[in-house]
């Protein structure tokens, strides 16, 4: 049994260094370029970690339980889930920049006096606006986060729908109180990530424990590790977002926009070398988990 402890303790070291996998970093990048603080991004990651800890308890405890034989191109398969997740990232980060920037060109300083807005331009809700004629017209409004155009006027009835009968605002009202409609996301990208992983990490452990067991066992401390780095990485991430978010808006910006050009770019690398390079999409796939 002893011959063991050394293995499995060197499992949460190798736990650690995988949360600094690049495509581990890429994508917690992304969803934590939208935290405002460290303490938030920390938690972000600790999420990430145990959605990534669930599949490889699952997934790689069923490998070494059952002895189950991955195919090459299931392996491959699965770690193809994960470009396309850093993809969808990427897109859903750049698609929320024109709203951000709409927000800091146009809105007002609260202090400040109101100001007239001719009809037809795009303002945000919240900002008083007295066009020259009254009659109802069409053009884009913001609620939050939630966007959206229809015909309406500037009155006091004039505006169509309730403030808070919008999508956003239902969904919020609705699940903002539970904690995992706050990190669904970060969990589903670990699940992703732990998907695409587990196999190789079971693998691993079967070469070098035969005892299913202290191979789960194995599994489990890895699984830490993997939280711990990835709390790490995520607090150390969102340094430099949580200072630009007020000091530097539009350096937090580039910021964010780089994360999901890169983001995006390296799931298509990843999309080509699984699909091409490793055979995918051929009838020779190659896959080395290890």
């Amino acid at each position: 049994m002893t011959d063991f402890l050394p293995i499995i303790a060197f499992g949460f070291v190798l736990g650690m260094r995988h949360a600094t996998d690049a495509d581990h970093v890429i994508a917690v990048a992304t969803i934590v370029s939208r935290q405002a603080s460290v303490r938030g991004a920390a938690l972000v990651g600790a999420t990430w970690g145990i959605g990534h800890t669930l599949t490889i308890l699952a997934v790689g405890g069923a490998i070494i339980l059952l002895d189950i034989a991955i195919p090459p191109r299931v392996g491959l398969a699965m770690e193809l889930a994960v470009a396309v997740m850093l993809v969808v990232l990427g897109v859903l980060a750049l698609t929320g920049m024109p709203r951000r920037l709409t927000q800091r060109v146009r809105a007002p300083d609260r202090g400040a006096p109101l100001r007239y807005q001719p009809a037809g331009e795009a303002h945000l809700h919240g900002v008083l606006a007295l066009p020259a004629h009254a009659h109802p017209h069409a053009h884009v409004h913001a609620h939050g986060d939630y966007a959206h155009r229809h015909k309406h006027g500037h009155g006091v009835d004039g505006h169509g729908h309730a403030e808070d009968a919008t999508p956003q605002a239902w969904l919020d009202h609705t699940f903002g109180g539970l904690a995992m409609y706050q990190w669904l996301r970060p969990l589903i990208v670990g699940i992703v990530h732990g998907l695409a992983g587990s196999a190789a990490v079971a693998l691993l452990v079967l070469t070098e424990i035969r005892e299913p067991v202290w191979g789960i066992a194995y599994l489990a401390l890895f699984g830490i590790g993997t939280v711990a780095g990835m709390m790490v990485v995520t607090a150390a991430i969102a340094l430099p977002f949580a200072f630009s978010e007020k000091q530097l808006p539009h350096f937090n910006t580039i910021l964010r926009v780089a994360c999901g050009l890169l983001s995006i770019a390296f799931g298509f690398y990843l999309f080509y070398r699984i699909g091409f390079v490793d055979g995918l999409f051929s009838g020779q796939p190659r896959w080395d988990p290890h």
